[in-house]
């Protein structure tokens, strides 16, 4: 019988393209998952990938083999999914995924009245800032700033997020919109959808400075060293900051609460949901 965590190194490779990236994918080195093929191989006796210079092609036994164990895999993950649907404890693992703001600017507050609430459950919040595969169970729910479109996935809407263009209170320019100049994403980040809003809000105004994240953003814009796009829950609690007057469309993107279908009767996840649920009600304020 061939080793599982050969074979599940094997498919991390196939998927990604490079032994370096399926290290960065499984969290482990570069040489454990050379050994672990090495293994694979030596189980099946034939030659899974082409060891070039500059890449790892799969042979062609070895997109057979992908595909058969991409099924394996897909077998080993529902079976998880039955096992914890169906499961009636209140106790165990559940992890969150969300973007970095929601993760670190409001469901990080929360982690303690959660637990004061269900103390048998160990909630993980994840922050994340692309979109998880909740089939092979990166996470069991998941909050979205887009709608979802998979189809073995449940989906609610939570609210929106609205934002505002937000500058420090000591902005020399912020009585004057001509001179504004804006803090805006590295290139990285130039094709998201906020990015694509705060420039046509700059409408050719300079950018003054670029930056990785929303958070540091807001700390950017508090300096003073520009004029921002930040989520309006987080920036208009900021003494330092004032919303500036914007009379186009505001950036309001939705947020949605996912979860695979196999997961939705189970009591544990039913608690989290629950929990999100309530919390979030803020947001739905915003909803027509």
């Amino acid at each position: 019988m061939m080793d599982w965590e050969n074979l599940r190194h094997f498919v991390a490779l196939g998927q990604t393209g490079s032994l370096s990236a399926a290290a960065r994918l499984l969290k482990v080195d570069h040489a454990t998952v050379s050994r672990r093929l090495q293994a694979l191989e030596g189980e099946l006796k034939t030659r899974l990938v082409e060891r070039l210079p500059r890449s790892t092609p799969l042979t062609e036994v070895g997109q057979q083999v992908l595909a058969l164990a991409l099924q394996m895999q897909a077998s080993a993950y529902g079976i998880e999914r039955l096992a914890l649907g169906q499961s009636s404890q209140m106790s165990g693992k559940v992890t969150l995924s969300a973007p970095p703001i929601l993760a670190s600017q409001f469901f990080a507050g929360l982690m303690q009245t959660f637990h004061a609430l269900h103390p048998g459950i160990r909630l993980a919040v994840s922050s994340q800032a692309q979109q998880i595969s909740l089939s092979r169970r990166e996470a069991d729910i998941a909050v979205r700033l887009s709608r979802p479109k998979d189809a073995a996935n449940v989906a609610r809407k939570l609210g929106t997020m609205p934002f505002g263009l937000y500058a420090s209170k000591d902005y020399v320019h912020a009585r004057s919109p001509s001179q504004w100049q804006f803090i805006t994403y590295e290139e990285s980040l130039a094709e998201t959808a906020l990015q694509r809003w705060m420039l046509a809000a700059a409408n050719g105004r300079p950018v003054v400075c670029e930056v990785s994240d929303i958070v540091s953003q807001h700390m950017a814009a508090r300096t003073g060293v520009g004029v921002t796009a930040l989520p309006r829950f987080l920036a208009d609690k900021d003494a330092t900051l004032q919303r500036l007057p914007f009379e186009d469309a505001e950036f309001e993107p939705e947020i949605w609460l996912v979860l695979h279908a196999d997961l939705q009767n189970s009591r544990v996840i039913r608690a989290v949901i629950d929990f999100v649920v309530n919390a979030t009600e803020p947001f739905r304020e915003q909803l027509p």
